[in-house]
């Protein structure tokens, strides 16, 4: 094992780091490995005091099929991200994730799922898509376990009311470049956050991941326990 930066340890001949352990209502009861490179996922699962490796899933991200409701292109792209790491992984829990937004459709048009922006300029388009409307964000969750033909799967959807910006209030916004790597164009837990008039559903949902579900789930599974 080779040590890096921030107290974080590498592991040899993957792309794995092992996260140090910290105060948090449960303990680990099994080896579990995050299959994403997220440091927001990587922080809301840390803050339940569980000690993780993180492997970022290598698996490509294809855009969704014709027809494809939003809820499932997230859980495909979950199970993806999950079973690309597994195979890695043969002897521990493997947790993936994939988050969307989603601009709801109607009768004259299907929804629009907003990924993360290519450039400035498609950052501002969809912020601009986003403004003054509600909009869902999904997360889909996949737990791969050792022996299981198949990992277990859930979707979380919220929604989010944004308040109406002006385009020089969203021009400013991607100036910062806090959207760069977000879907939907922000950070409803950083510098985006005056974007956001309220929230329906779960809050750590819209960050990157449903805590409470991730929880309840790996305690069901018997991975975890409260200290």
């Amino acid at each position: 094992m080779t040590p890096v930066a921030n107290d974080v340890t590498s592991a040899a001949m993957t792309n794995a780091y092992l996260t140090g352990t910290s105060a948090g209502a449960y303990r680990s009861l099994s080896a579990l490995v995050l299959a994403s490179n997220s440091p927001r996922r990587r922080d809301l699962l840390g803050s339940l005091g569980l000690e993780l490796e993180i492997c970022p899933s290598n698996a490509p991200e294809p855009p969704p099929l014709p027809g494809e409701a939003p809820e499932g292109y997230a859980l495909r792209m979950a199970r993806l991200k999950t079973l690309d790491v597994a195979v890695l992984y043969p002897d521990s829990a493997v947790l993936g994730a994939d988050t969307i937004v989603v601009l709801p459709g109607n009768a004259a048009s299907p929804p629009l799922i907003l990924g993360k922006p290519a450039s400035g300029a498609d950052a501002l388009r969809m912020l601009a898509l986003l403004s003054g409307r509600a909009h869902l964000v999904i997360t889909g969750c996949c737990l791969a376990l050792p022996g299981a033909s198949e990992p277990f799967c859930f979707a979380e959807s919220t929604e989010v009311h944004m308040r109406t910006s002006t385009p020089g209030e969203l021009a400013a916004y991607v100036a910062t470049g806090e959207p760069a790597d977000k879907a939907g164009a922000y950070a409803i837990q950083g510098l985006g956050a005056f974007l956001v008039e309220r929230v329906s559903g779960s809050y750590t949902n819209v960050v990157g991941l449903p805590v409470a579900e991730c929880a309840r789930l790996l305690l069901d599974r018997g991975l975890i326990a409260a200290r």
